[in-house]
């Protein structure tokens, strides 16, 4: 049975998302990726030649599964997105916020090799994947091991 929650409680996390899309040739494809949500959007990043933005501009049918799975504690919480992405110019103080959001709010504390080689936050050619979905499925499917109790939420937030 399924169980609803905040998709906020995921969205505020540093988890992965997987952006599936469509090939060429009808077959599907999925990426990981770093995201941030902001302004009722999911955005992602991508590069003007990287696979995920030719597929997405040839189809820009996508879904975006988002899980935060705690073997030990029970929790398994899934949240899906469905729409059509549409691809974006790199907004470098977008992109700083994401890449916030996971390296952690110091700039100064940053891997710089990272930063300038894989990042590339002020590359011409850099791009964000903006999903505004038309469907949100959320399904919290958290138990306990040792019983029927819920392991999510806390029983402080239930």
């Amino acid at each position: 049975m399924a169980r609803n929650f905040d998709p906020n409680v995921l969205l505020s996390k540093p988890l992965m998302a997987n952006l599936a899309t469509v090939d060429a040739d009808g077959a599907p494809r999925n990426a990981p990726v770093w995201f941030q949500w902001e302004d009722g959007a999911l955005w992602m990043l991508g590069t003007k030649d990287g696979a995920s933005v030719r597929r997405l501009t040839r189809d820009p049918r996508c879904a975006v599964e988002i899980v935060d799975y705690d073997n030990a504690a029970g929790i398994l919480l899934h949240l899906g997105f469905r729409g059509a992405a549409e691809i974006r110019k790199l907004d470098a103080a977008l992109f700083r916020r994401l890449l916030g959001k996971y390296l952690g709010p110091d700039e100064a504390q940053w891997n710089t090799w990272f930063v300038e080689t894989i990042a590339a936050i002020d590359d011409p050619g850099g791009r964000l994947i903006r999903l505004v979905p038309d469907s949100v499925f959320t399904n919290n499917v958290s138990y306990f091991r040792t019983g029927p109790d819920l392991a999510w939420p806390p029983a402080s937030e239930a």
